[in-house]
């Protein structure tokens, strides 16, 4: 939805060349409910979902200006490709050193985060269960500013906690200009739950869900935590090879 609404579909139009990469085999891909296009579709906040998609922008040679983790609001996402316009320039100049030019990408990216449009950090609080999660699992992430404070009812709007637009800009400036090939998406995507489904499709205008409808049967893509495919191929390769240990010692 983002991607079609304006104001991101006229600049993607006019100034992008648009892609997409099927992540689902990868390590850092989570799941979620398989979800058609012609289907309900609900808000939500800024960041959510970073395991089940990035948006990269790339320079025509591969390299990564910008990665926004997970779903971000329309006009959101356009004043970060703006912003990702500007690194461009950057990229560009023939006049700046590789070091000026990483030196400045880190400066930009800092400061972005006092620039963003009216109600950007509002809209960019990790949801509850992602934050308790990140609390419970990773209590020294760089979402929560005192790792002492951390607690496992963390939640929106706690003082002790970054928005995700935050943390977004603070991990791109530690990765000036990489190549898209050697961009760590794991570790850069990495914060909240690998299952990210908020069942809209079987959702009622009011946001109530159909009594009966059993949602552990619906099916699901990506990294499927039912199916985990990438998990049942490891352990098959460790049952044969099991099997060819045990084959040996009979022989």
């Amino acid at each position: 939805m983002s991607l079609s609404t304006e104001p991101t579909f006229s600049l993607l139009k006019d100034n992008f060349i648009c892609g997409f990469k099927d992540i689902s085999g990868k390590g850092y891909a989570g799941a979620s409910g398989k979800h058609e296009p012609d289907q309900n579709a609900v808000d939500t906040t800024n960041g959510a979902g970073p395991h089940n998609i990035q948006m990269f922008v790339m320079t025509p040679d591969g390299t990564v200006l910008h990665c926004l983790p997970g779903y971000w609001h329309s006009q959101d996402l356009a004043s970060e490709l703006k912003f990702a316009q500007k690194l461009n320039a950057v990229w560009n100049d023939p006049f700046m050193t590789a070091e000026e030019k990483n030196a400045r990408f880190k400066e930009l990216n800092l400061r972005q985060i006092s620039l963003e449009p009216p109600g950007m950090s509002k809209r960019s609080h990790m949801q509850g269960f992602d934050l308790q999660y990140e609390a419970k699992n990773r209590p020294h992430s760089d979402f929560f500013k005192d790792p002492s404070k951390v607690h496992a009812k963390m939640a929106k709007g706690d003082d002790n906690v970054n928005t995700v637009d935050i943390v977004m800009h603070e991990r791109m400036a530690a990765r000036p200009f990489v190549a898209y090939k050697k961009f760590d998406t794991a570790n850069y995507c990495c914060y909240g739950k690998d299952e990210y489904d908020k069942h809209e499709q079987y959702r009622n205008p009011d946001g109530s869900i159909t009594p009966g409808t059993n949602l552990s049967k619906e099916p699901m893509i990506g990294n499927d935590p039912r199916a985990h495919p990438i998990q049942t191929q490891i352990k098959r390769q460790g049952i044969n090879a099991l099997r060819m240990g045990l084959q040996s010692a009979l022989h």
